[in-house]
């Protein structure tokens, strides 16, 4: 099943399933717990099945294609830092001097026409077999669905070719598909997103929009449909300039989009601007359910695909998961872009934890008092960038970013009231804790400066701390506090909620002799002892306007909102693995985990 477009796949371990096993639950679950395990690789399910529609599926299913980092290095055929050094050669070009100069820029200019897309005039690999409109069933693939909670099933890993309604800008992306039924498929293209602007054009035009889905071939064209290239860039650029080869696109069989001609199988139809659908819900990788909403839906025209394809597919929830190694290169490929605008910048970081987005790391020179505001402000308006919630900046004298625990006591050593900026912004159509959609609360952290000067700070054990603060309110359940040695020690505490958290924060104030950061979550489904999953779920859970407090201590309110709140939406549920599936994956002999191992990445509500 493999072929030469997985050769990286081939020189490393990876697993081969052939146990009969539903696209339904089982094997998403599978992927799952493999990828959060140290060393986590591919898996290949040879004979993946429907169990509720009767179905034995004649294609394997391929997921955790970018497993770790050593397999995502040998995706690229070099280490991500090596593509970001030429992209920031190529941005530092300039306007060559004399004949020498011509001559020794000559070789770099020649390798650029290897960037561009070559459009082919025949019909490429994906197209041996054509099904047409009256024959389409997407029942024939298979599709998973991944969470118990889903609302059915749905594409993941599918790459969305569009373009612009006059056919000048092309765009790539992925966003996810729900099946709706044999020919339709409802487009979660958020409204932030290139695709969705092609769509506003169309539907001012009265046109149907022209849609073509690839799934599968290089796994590089997965990594670019979700790297966050400048508006009105095609994505497929960016997978010539890392293969140094042009992209070779065949024209789709029913519309003039162009996809890549080796992809395993490619789903061909349109878009009509006045229907509408209730997507979702769907469990993603912020690790909640999205909640239900409309979005346009994609008619089928026709289904292309290899003789003998494989369908490619990811499962997205709480951290850590494949887009871990993902981001991992995408934000090393992207620093050289994001220097121009912010010229200082040393390093950056998004921890998947964070799921990017909820959290950026940044190191930088400061030059002048006021600089890491400067940076904080140009990050949240730029691209991609603009949905970062919470942003910490450090100087060049920190840590390196990756080394969390130094990286911590540098940043806790520098914490103070004055050096947070609360500000407003866009944040991620996915966030689910701001007030409104779209838009909400953005924290800036000043970590640059020299460490605050001492503060007396009177530390009680954890028994003890638990103990006073019990007597003012009982609902506390729990305590753990980390970072003790710094000048401002974590405090973490889990309650058991009935009203807003800020009339308990109000009554710590007596205590605050012995608190300087106060971190309180629900005791449900929150292990305190935990940190990796209460950095994701503080981050998750968290708007800076609402439920930051600055006085007498520094405090965060991160437990789940309700009308207790004055919190008028929705607030969705964790995703949860479903025990039983999980119990017969165990009995089977297909994962191997524990009490422990459950707990710590939370596959199941506690």
């Amino acid at each position: 099943m493999i072929d030469a477009r997985c050769s990286a796949m081939a020189q490393r371990k990876w697993k081969i399933i052939d146990e009969p096993l539903d696209v339904e639950l089982e094997i998403p679950h599978v992927a799952y717990i493999e990828v959060k395990t140290d060393d986590s690789v591919p898996i290949l399910f040879t004979n993946p099945i429907n169990k509720s529609k009767g179905i034995e599926y004649d294609m394997p299913v391929l997921m955790n294609i970018f497993a770790n980092k050593a397999l995502t290095e040998k995706i690229f055929g070099k280490h991500p830092d090596d593509v970001a050094e030429g992209i920031e050669e190529l941005l530092k070009l300039k306007p060559p001097k004399g004949l020498k100069a011509k001559l020794t820029m000559l070789p770099k200019l020649f390798s650029l026409k290897n960037v561009f897309p070559k459009r082919l005039k025949f019909k490429g690999e994906c197209q041996e077999i054509i099904i047409p409109k009256e024959e389409v069933d997407l029942d024939t693939l298979p599709i998973l669905k991944t969470w118990e909670e889903d609302g059915g099933a749905f594409i993941t890993m599918g790459q969305v070719y569009t373009q612009s309604l006059d056919g000048k800008m092309q765009n790539l992306g992925m966003y996810r598909l729900q099946q709706y039924d044999k020919n339709h498929l409802g487009m979660h293209w958020q409204i932030h997103k290139d695709a969705s602007h092609f769509f506003d054009q169309y539907q001012r035009a009265g046109k149907k929009m022209p849609v073509t889905i690839a799934i599968g071939g290089d796994p590089l064209y997965i990594w670019c449909g979700q790297a966050p290239m400048p508006h009105g860039m095609f994505e497929m650029l960016l997978y010539g300039f890392v293969r140094n080869k042009n992209a070779q696109l065949v024209k789709s069989i029913s519309n003039d989009i162009y996809i890549p001609r080796d992809v395993d199988i490619v789903i061909e139809g349109f878009v009509d601007p006045t229907l509408t659908e209730i997507e979702g819900p769907f469990g993603d990788h912020t690790g909640y359910y999205t909640l239900k909403e409309a979005f346009p839906v994609m008619e089928v025209e026709t289904i292309t695909m290899k003789t003998n394809p494989v369908f490619a597919a990811t499962v997205v929830g709480k951290p850590p998961l494949e887009d871990k190694y993902m981001g991992w290169a995408t934000e090393r490929v992207f620093l050289p872009m994001l220097k121009p605008m912010t010229p200082d910048l040393i390093d950056y970081n998004m921890p998947e934890n964070g799921v990017f987005h909820n959290l950026i790391l940044a190191k930088m020179k400061t030059l002048y008092k006021g600089h890491a505001m400067q940076f904080m402000h140009a990050f949240w308006g730029v691209g991609q960038m603009s949905f970062v919630k919470h942003a910490l900046f450090v100087g060049e004298d920190a840590p390196k970013l990756e080394e969390s625990h130094a990286l911590a006591t540098h940043i806790l050593n520098r914490l103070s009231p004055k050096r947070i900026f609360i500000t407003k912004g866009i944040v991620d159509q996915l966030d689910h804790a701001s007030p409104e959609q779209f838009v909400g609360g953005k924290l800036g952290v000043d970590a640059t400066g020299d460490e605050i000067k001492e503060d007396n700070i009177k530390l009680l054990l954890d028994e003890a701390l638990l103990a006073k603060i019990q007597k003012i309110q009982p609902r506390v359940k729990a305590l753990k506090q980390y970072m003790t040695e710094t000048k401002n020690p974590l405090c973490v505490i889990a309650v058991e909620k009935k009203k807003s958290q800020q009339k308990l924060i109000k009554k710590l104030e007596e205590l605050s002799a012995h608190i300087k950061v106060l971190i309180v979550v629900d005791v449900a489904n929150n292990d305190i002892n935990n940190p990796y999953m209460l950095i994701w779920r503080v981050t998750n859970n968290m708007d800076a306007n609402r439920d930051v407090t600055l006085s007498p201590f520094i405090a965060i309110d991160a437990t789940n909102k309700s009308k207790v709140d004055g919190f008028k939406r929705e607030w969705p549920g964790d995703t949860f693995c479903t025990k039983s599936v999980l119990d017969n994956l165990q009995k089977k002999g297909l994962i191997d985990i524990d009490e422990k191992f459950i707990k710590k990445f939370g596959l199941l509500p506690f």
